[in-house]
């Protein structure tokens, strides 16, 4: 109980110190922005601060900080340390200066950044990625509610043919907050989906609070801070991917540009877009001390995330409560998927030069984008490990992602003159993450079962890591010598 207070603390007053400092280093003033210059009423929109705030949470906040969270605390208590620490230190400002740095180029979406501070090449590599994660994003949010529905909330079969009915539902409204302009749907039902939200995360944790801390300890009993993991993981780099959005989201770098679009003064990006990664980060707590709780208690530890939702909920919660609690969990990512849909439109249709004001081009291209998230949930749904393999490469996609956007990052602060070392520090960890990962795991290269050596070795893994590591911060200086001139010109400075 004491981490997790400890945990509680790091993440409220770091992140208040941290992102004030965030916001000191990027220099919001009065300009005006996109919202306000280029309205049209579609995807430039003003909207209220508190609304934005709302929006921007619910983007952001899919299954990820919840079922990320469930499995990495079979790691141990370690997580109550290092997800506040991450949210505060590379999350949240992650998530700021993408929208921040949005917001200075006329709401961008990130490809179009990457190509104005990074050039052309890594912007072609990027898009093939983004536009891979938003696929997999809106598959995996279409899947997991649907699923929660039809198991938790309706008590049947998630093979039973009604799986497809509600599978068509979500899918349905997916394509109308798509193609509608952002304040007509997004902006009216989110205040009913937040108010849910609010409701199942603070249960959660009074319930938590009023077990007291008696089951709140390591679950293996085999140290104060680490377990060890039932399938004997490493935590590093395994736990970085499996919680990933709690911590820090590439996905959230797209929802981020879809709100810079809609905040009036930029002074009010701190509590958008920094504050907003701070409470998904109080969600991801909240759910790790919940799994850790029933796990405790004698919960299997081999039960699957999803299923662990409806026990965390009904034993801290009770069955109303419980029930509550997991629509909530349902809202999250039915509020993510919509979004990451959209972005990927805006994403083609800014590469594309498609103009977004038009109805029917709007329709058009949605079609193009709904065509193959349909066959690629037709995949995950009849193959018997076609979800594990979906959230595996939705997991890895999603980390190495947010590597580009922190690149960018450095890229910007640094030919700017600012301090650059802030994003580029958790640029090189999360490329040591990410490339350990994929050169290990069996999704990957599987380098060292290839090679005929110990599985449970990363030698060589960690190796080659370290050496995209260093090419890593070699590259981004090179970078930011060669587009120096080009960037200082194009942002009048």
């Amino acid at each position: 109980m004491l981490l997790f207070i400890i945990g509680l603390i790091i993440l409220v007053v770091g992140g208040y110190l941290y992102g004030a400092f965030c916001e000191k280093v990027f220099g919001p003033d009065d300009r005006e922005t996109p919202a306000v210059k280029l309205n049209d009423g579609v995807d430039f929109v003003v909207m209220k601060d508190w609304k934005n705030k709302l929006i921007e949470l619910l983007n952001i906040a899919g299954t990820g900080p919840i079922l990320g969270p469930i499995q990495g605390i079979l790691f141990g208590p370690i997580a109550f340390l290092t997800i506040p620490i991450g949210c505060v230190l590379a999350g949240s400002l992650h998530d700021y200066f993408v929208g921040m740095i949005s917001m200075r180029n006329g709401g961008a979406q990130v490809p179009k950044l990457v190509d104005k501070y990074m050039g052309s090449g890594m912007n072609k590599i990027y898009n093939v990625i983004i536009w891979i994660l938003m696929l997999l994003t809106g598959v995996v949010f279409i899947y997991t509610p649907g699923d929660l529905i039809v198991n938790d909330m309706l008590g049947m079969d998630v093979n039973s043919n009604i799986i497809w009915v509600v599978y068509a539902i979500i899918l349905l409204y997916y394509v109308v907050s798509t193609i509608f302009p952002i304040d007509q749907i997004i902006g009216r039902i989110y205040p009913v989906f937040g108010a849910i939200l609010a409701a199942s995360a603070v249960g959660i944790f009074i319930g938590i609070i009023r077990d007291g801390g008696a089951s709140l300890y390591n679950i293996t009993n085999t140290g104060l801070l680490f377990s060890t993991h039932p399938d004997g993981q490493r935590f590093i780099p395994v736990f970085f991917i499996t919680v990933a959005c709690g911590i820090m989201s590439g996905f959230h770098g797209s929802q981020a540009t879809l709100i810079s679009r809609t905040v009036q003064h930029e002074k009010q990006g701190r509590g958008v877009f920094y504050n907003m990664m701070i409470a998904e980060g109080f969600i991801a707590m909240v759910w790790a001390a919940g799994a850790m709780i029933l796990f405790n208690r004698g919960t299997d530890i081999t039960t699957g995330a999803t299923a662990m939702v409806g026990i965390i909920s009904r034993e801290l919660m009770g069955t109303i409560g419980g029930f509550f609690a997991v629509a909530g969990v349902i809202v999250l990512p039915i509020t993510s998927g919509d979004t990451a849909f959209r972005a990927l439109r805006l994403m083609i249709a800014e590469q594309f030069h498609i103009d977004q004001k038009s109805a029917s081009k709007r329709v058009g291209l949605s079609l193009v984008i709904f065509i193959p998230a349909l066959l690629i949930l037709f995949f995950a749904k009849s193959n018997a490990n076609g979800f594990n393999l979906l959230w595996r490469y939705f997991g890895f996609t999603n980390q190495l992602v947010a590597v580009f956007a922190l690149a960018m990052i450095s890229v910007y602060l640094k030919t700017h003159g600012k301090n650059y070392w802030i994003s580029l520090i958790p640029g090189l960890f999360y490329t040591f993450i990410v490339t350990s990962y994929i050169f290990h795991a069996p999704i990957g290269f599987g380098l060292e079962s290839r090679l005929g050596l110990d599985p449970s070795s990363y030698v060589i893994s960690y190796t080659l890591a370290a050496i995209c590591v260093v090419l890593f911060y070699v590259l981004i200086n090179n970078i930011s010598k060669k587009r120096r001139n080009i960037i200082r010109e194009a942002d009048g400075i």
